[in-house]
C-alpha cells in the first residue's frame, strides 16, 4: 500500500512540441520546496465595439483567454535545507538549471519550451510568461546563497481539444443553422454575429426572396462576414 504520506515534490517536465510528445533533453525540474500557494489568474475578453446609432456600449462576450499560473520557488545554500549536493557550490548552478528548463529557447517552435507543471491535484499545460529572481542572502565574497524566482505560465491547450473546449461560434467562421420554431432571420443573425443587421446579408446567401418566411426545420447557411458601421 503506497503511503499517503510521502512527499511528493512539484515537478516541471520541458517538452519541445505543442502535443507534448517529445521531452527536451535534462528537461525535468523538481522543486526544492514544495509551494505555499500558487495562483489561476483568468481573463475574459470582450468586444467593445459600439453599434452605429446607439448612445450607449454594452460590451459582449469574445472568448476566454488561457489561464495564467503564479508560483514562486525558493533556492537556497545555506544549509538551512538538507541537500544532497554541497552547499558550498552556491545556487547559481541550481537557477542555470531551473532556467534551461522553463527558459531556454525553443530553436524549432521559436518560444519557450512547452511546460507540464505537476504536483498533487495540479496539472497545468503552459509555459513561461514572464519570470523574476531575487536574491537575499550572500557569502562574504557577494555569491548569492539563497533566492526566490517569482514566475508566471501562460495556459496552452492543445487546437483539437481547445475547439471542443470552446464550441466555437465566431461570427468569422462558417455556420449551419437549422431553423426552429419562434426562429427569424434577424433573431438568428444576432445569435451568430452579434448584430441582427446581417440579415440581409444572410438572405442573399441562402437565396432567400422573403426573410419573413422561414420554414421549421430549413436548414440555413451563415457566412463569415466582414462587419460594417
Amino acid at each position: 500500500m503506497a503511503n499517503d504520506a510521502q512527499l511528493t515534490k512539484l515537478k516541471i517536465v520541458a517538452y519541445s512540441d505543442p502535443q507534448f510528445n517529445d521531452e527536451v533533453d535534462n528537461g525535468e525540474f523538481n522543486t526544492l520546496l514544495n509551494p505555499e500557494k500558487y495562483t489561476f489568474n483568468y481573463k475574459i475578453e470582450s468586444n467593445n465595439d459600439q453599434a452605429s446609432g446607439t448612445s450607449d456600449l454594452s460590451p459582449r462576450f469574445n472568448k476566454k483567454l488561457p489561464e495564467d499560473l503564479e508560483l514562486e520557488f525558493l533556492f537556497d545554500r545555506t544549509g538551512v535545507i538538507k541537500q544532497a549536493e554541497s552547499e558550498e557550490e552556491g545556487i547559481i548552478e541550481d537557477i542555470e538549471k531551473f532556467k534551461k528548463v522553463i527558459l531556454d529557447y525553443n530553436g524549432d517552435e521559436h518560444k519557450p519550451n512547452y511546460l507540464i507543471i505537476s504536483w498533487g491535484t495540479l496539472l497545468f499545460k503552459g509555459s513561461l510568461k514572464e519570470m523574476s529572481i531575487e536574491f537575499k542572502l550572500f557569502k562574504p565574497n557577494g555569491a548569492p546563497l539563497r533566492a526566490v524566482a517569482k514566475a508566471k505560465f501562460q495556459g496552452f491547450v492543445e487546437d483539437d481539444l481547445r475547439v471542443a473546449m470552446e464550441n466555437n461560434q465566431s461570427p468569422d467562421l462558417t455556420h449551419l443553422r437549422i431553423v426552429e420554431e419562434g426562429d427569424t432571420l434577424p433573431l438568428m443573425s444576432y445569435r451568430i454575429y452579434g448584430d441582427s443587421k446581417y440579415y440581409l446579408a444572410v438572405a442573399k446567401a441562402n437565396n432567400i426572396s422573403n426573410f419573413r418566411k422561414l420554414t421549421v426545420g430549413q436548414q440555413l447557411f451563415f457566412p463569415p462576414l466582414e462587419k460594417t458601421s
